[in-house]
């Protein structure tokens, strides 16, 4: 089939770089990126989308905690009760210490409505909604931290040859090797002789940052291992390799070229370790080498375990908080890693 001058012509005074529109009735195909792809799937996971509300949920509780508070009329810390801890708790019997107020002496009442806590008639709620913001705030910082520092212990070890990696990766077994705890209750006692009795404020500081110390110092080396080995297969891609032979600084390499295509690790790694550093926060706080001079949910259950028999609610509102929080995060978190892996079809 011969082609004639005019459609000759009309083809050669197209210009190249204009956009071909589809014929009338076609629809346009536009290409997704992976990260698009996986939030679409995200937002069809009717299990993601439950654990995002609830964690929004937590995570907007606990940001307004002091105005929420405020509103409510409730006192979370002794410094802020208009009145004496005597005026509300009840000294007598068996129930040496208990509220007079509310559970579990009295019934129910609108105003304190999980109770007040024993021997110092501060309220639940309110102490819950402290301790969540304690506890998510340290649980966050550990998080961005450590990640950063996976990052970019990761990137340079499985970029570089020799000693190099060797004694990051050496590094990183003898981390992993070590356990956190024994980190944490050497760190205890040092504190508290470093700091008075009196300097309570300097004190609870102190106890915020060694804390989040630790739990950096003890949750970067997974998501390193998992960085070097993503590296280790791109550093021989051929798009690697150009940017090497064209002279392309190796911070640029880095950063702009083989960090954007671990977005997804990273991400998962993120949603995973919100969780852990969540529990392990309560457990150190819990065991008594966490938190002692501010609210949080591990120090509220380590204040309510003497009560559990007379006063279960006490216990059991940190306790079903934290469940529902982790709960959330973890599922959350799985959803996250089935969205971003192409093998899954969820």
């Amino acid at each position: 089939m011969s082609v004639t001058e005019a459609e000759l012509g009309a083809h050669e005074g197209d210009d190249p770089t204009a956009v071909v529109e589809p014929p009338p009735g076609e629809k346009k195909v536009a290409g997704k990126s992976p990260t698009r792809i996986a939030f679409d799937r995200l937002r069809k996971d009717k299990v993601a989308v439950v654990c995002t509300i609830v964690v929004i949920l937590l995570v907007i509780a606990a940001a307004f905690a002091p105005l929420i508070n405020k509103m409510l009329n409730i006192y979370g810390e002794a410094s802020s009760l208009p009145y004496s801890p005597t005026d509300v708790l009840y000294f007598g019997g068996p129930n040496n210490g208990l509220p007079n107020v509310g559970p579990p002496v009295n019934g129910f009442t609108a105003d304190h409505p999980l109770g007040l806590s024993p021997g110092q008639g501060l309220d639940n709620l309110a102490r819950l909604l402290l301790g969540l913001r304690t506890s998510l705030l340290i649980a966050t910082l550990a998080t961005v931290i450590s990640t950063i520092v996976g990052v970019v212990i990761g990137l340079v070890a499985g970029f570089s040859r020799g000693w190099l990696d060797r004694l990051l990766m050496f590094t990183t077994d003898l981390f992993l090797s070590f356990p956190f705890i024994l980190g944490a209750m050497a760190m205890a006692p040092i504190l508290r002789a470093r700091f008075n009795d009196e300097d309570i404020d300097g004190l609870g500081r102190a106890q915020l940052i060694a804390l989040i110390v630790i739990l950096v110092f003890f949750g970067w080396m997974g998501l390193a291992r998992l960085i070097r080995g993503q590296v280790l297969s791109l550093r021989e891609r051929e798009f690697i390799q150009a940017a090497q032979v064209i002279g392309v600084p190796t911070r640029q390499i880095l950063f702009k070229e083989l960090l954007p295509n671990m977005v997804a690790p990273i991400i998962v790694s993120i949603s995973l370790s919100l969780p852990a550093f969540v529990t392990a926060e309560a457990g150190l706080s819990y065991l008594g080498i966490g938190l002692t001079g501010q609210p949080s949910l591990g120090q509220t259950i380590f204040d309510a375990q003497n009560y559990f028999e007379v006063y279960p609610l006490y216990l059991w509102a940190p306790v079903v908080t934290i469940t529902i929080l982790v709960l959330a995060l973890n599922l959350l978190g799985d959803a996250i890693r089935d969205a971003f892996d192409p093998k899954t079809r969820r």
